[in-house]
């Protein structure tokens, strides 16, 4: 029975009857549907094809349950959820309860137990929705836009060591100073809350790895703030931006009232202790993803209806299943700059 066929023989019931169906209905706790989204917007010709971009595609029976479609321009066919990181997930019916635990902080164990789903599955899922921030959220810097590195110690969590003594979660490099197995993560934002978090190199960082972090997001109205390392002054000079460079030698913190770091410097603070607190570390391998992850909930965290915007936002991605395939050459591509 279809929602019309049902509204009209609600309104064949006695006023008293229609009093009581009203009062019963609204007792009831509807489970939010966070994968409707873009079904929805495909019906209402919202979104496009995801191989084309065209709007001229329509419905064309069923696959697996899921609606599918075909495109009038390229002749392709396609699903409501092809490229995005729900395609070929076995128990969909499962998804918006494993969404609302995820977003409370569960572990993969607690999840696990309370879906009844192998842990490798739980493991997945989060990141094939984690790949899917990958490209999000990348509008340009305007303004004063400050930026500094910060270091995480290389990590293999869940990889059985066989080559060295596995190190304690939170334990200390070998090596004195800033070395390779660092991995420096550049942080990026500006006064208007437009913020980066890109995962680099392994050491010390370069002025092309400043560079393929935001070089391109950068205009020459900007107005770089950093502390006094080289990278930044060659970066800066190269792109003929204007740059304040803050000497941390001298104790220097701000310059002229307005130029400083601190921003960054707190959201340095902010994601670590996150990730320590709420997954006792994370693996190397995943540390984008869950930069990522931090980044996307601080985008929208004054919003009433922070995780359903999230999940939208999530499903536009039509390349997340090939970005969640690529994480194993992401993380060969970082450890080669060791």
């Amino acid at each position: 029975m279809n929602y019309t066929t049902l509204l009209k023989e609600a309104l064949t019931l006695s006023p008293e009857d229609q009093a009581k169906l009203i009062n019963d209905l609204s007792k009831v706790s509807l489970k939010p549907d966070y994968i409707s989204s873009r079904r929805e917007q495909l019906l209402n010709k919202q979104i496009g094809c995801p191989h084309c971009g065209s709007m001229k595609h329509y419905r064309f029976g069923k696959d697996k349950g899921s609606q599918r479609y075909k495109c009038n321009t390229c002749k392709k066919t396609f699903t409501e959820y092809t490229g995005t990181w729900v395609a070929g997930l076995h128990k969909k019916e499962y998804i918006n309860e494993y969404i609302e635990l995820m977003n409370q902080g569960l572990s993969l164990d607690k999840i696990k137990k309370a879906l009844k789903i192998n842990k490798k599955t739980a493991f997945d899922w989060r990141h094939k929705i984690l790949s899917s921030y990958r490209d999000t959220d990348k509008e340009n810097f305007a303004g004063i836009t400050e930026s500094d590195e910060t270091f995480f110690l290389e990590s293999e969590k869940g990889k059985q060591q066989k080559k060295r003594t596995p190190r304690k979660r939170g334990g200390k490099s070998s090596k004195r100073g800033i070395s390779d197995d660092q991995v420096a993560v550049i942080v990026t934002s500006d006064r208007k809350g437009t913020m980066d978090m890109t995962v680099s190199t392994m050491g010390r960082i370069t002025k092309k790895n400043i560079n393929d972090a935001i070089g391109s997001r950068l205009s020459k109205d900007t107005i770089l703030c950093s502390d006094s390392h080289v990278s930044y002054k060659g970066f800066a000079i190269d792109l003929k931006l204007k740059h304040i460079a803050l000497r941390s030698d001298l104790k220097q913190r701000v310059k002229d009232d307005i130029y400083h770091i601190q921003h960054v410097n707190s959201i340095h603070s902010r994601v670590k202790k996150w990730i320590d607190s709420s997954f006792q570390g994370v693996s190397t391998k995943y540390l984008q993803n869950y930069l990522n992850w931090f980044k996307v909930q601080e985008n929208h965290k004054n919003s009433i209806a922070a995780l359903n915007e999230m999940i939208v936002r999530s499903l536009k991605d039509c390349n997340a299943l090939i970005k969640f395939r690529k994480i194993d050459w992401y993380y060969t591509k970082l450890i080669t700059t060791q």
